[in-house]
């Protein structure tokens, strides 16, 4: 019996190590792999030149709703960790061209508002108060560009705790105030020209996904009074055939509405590790095709069919891993400067 029981162990002992040395390979092959994507791919990151409005005299004059920006998904999750989303940090993201940031916040272990993707257990980015001091910072040495910062609620906080944050960190003075009125009577001409933001000091738009409240808090726009989006879940298809209203919920029965708000398209893909268990995570391995230009799911394919759906173009096309394929060139050409 005794010797039955150490064979049973032994094959035990036997097979977590295999499980073990497994996985250890899998995660090693894969950091090895990311590191070399992530060396290639940042090498060709340019700084944007410093003229007219957001790098184009063309802009100054041209509404803020007349503009495609391609935006950086989970902009401060910065890292070769699986669940980060991009390669490169916020600074960095500005300098080159990028102009719409989009972030998850969450509510930390301290009751502070945190950028923290999915949950702050999973990755904790730092407190909000702190990434918007780095973006005031640069905008306080980038005079004439525009800057808008997308925010989900992920844990319903009230808006006061939104507040503070961006109080704490001085940005408020740089920040847009929706003018006094019904939402729902704002149309894509209501909007105004960046160049008219730049003059008037108010150079970062800001929205949250849920719980706003523009009486209480007037610089913090509800999302889905502006915008609706494309679908953002279980992105597994790399043909992207995505270009359906998926929020906000029942503005579809409203044609009016979807005509006078900006929509978003999601352009980034998930994938699943080869651990057992293990959840979607965004797909660097493939990043490169799907920000690519052309080609059957590249950003020209998908933007190009949800164009000829709604009539316009999206004012937002959010990646993962910007730097890779060929965002700021599509950004180029979706403005009409190539």
């Amino acid at each position: 019996m005794q010797i039955r029981n150490r064979e049973v162990n032994l094959h035990r002992i036997i097979n977590y190590s295999v499980m073990a040395l497994l996985v250890a390979f899998l995660f090693i092959h894969s950091l090895l792999d990311i590191i070399d994507q992530l060396t290639r791919a940042t090498t060709h990151l340019k700084t944007q030149p410093q003229i007219g409005c957001n790098g184009h005299p063309e802009l100054c004059d041209r509404k803020y709703s007349n503009i495609t920006h391609i935006a950086t998904h989970d902009a401060p999750f910065v890292g070769v960790l699986p669940m980060e989303n991009q390669n490169v940090d916020i600074p960095t993201q500005l300098d080159a061209g990028i102009r719409f940031l989009q972030a998850q916040t969450h509510r930390n272990v301290f009751g502070k508002i945190s950028l923290c993707h999915t949950s702050c257990l999973v990755k904790d980015a730092g407190l909000l108060k702190d990434y918007l001091k780095v973006i005031k910072s640069w905008l306080d040495t980038h005079p004439q560009e525009v800057v808008t910062l997308l925010l989900t609620n992920g844990d319903r906080r009230p808006i006061s705790e939104y507040d503070t944050a961006f109080r704490h960190s001085n940005v408020t003075q740089y920040a847009y105030s929706m003018p006094p009125g019904d939402p729902n009577q704002w149309t894509l001409d209501s909007w105004p020209t960046l160049g008219q933001l730049i003059a008037n000091g108010t150079r970062l738009l800001i929205f949250l996904d849920r719980d706003a409240d523009q009486v209480q808090v007037p610089y913090i726009l509800n999302e889905f009074s502006y915008f609706w989006e494309t679908p953002f879940e279980n992105l597994v298809d790399p043909r992207f055939p995505f270009c359906a209203i998926d929020r906000p919920v029942g503005i579809q029965g409203f044609p009016q509405s979807i005509q006078q708000r900006m929509y978003i398209v999601n352009h980034f893909l998930d994938t699943k590790l080869h651990v057992v268990g293990t959840p979607e995570v965004p797909d660097r391995r493939d990043a490169g095709r799907t920000n690519a230009l052309e080609g059957i799911g590249g950003i020209g394919d998908h933007v190009g069919r949800c164009a000829g759906m709604w009539g316009r173009r999206p004012a937002a096309v959010l990646l993962d891993y910007f730097d890779r394929g060929d965002g700021l060139k599509a950004q180029r050409l979706l403005n009409g400067f190539l």
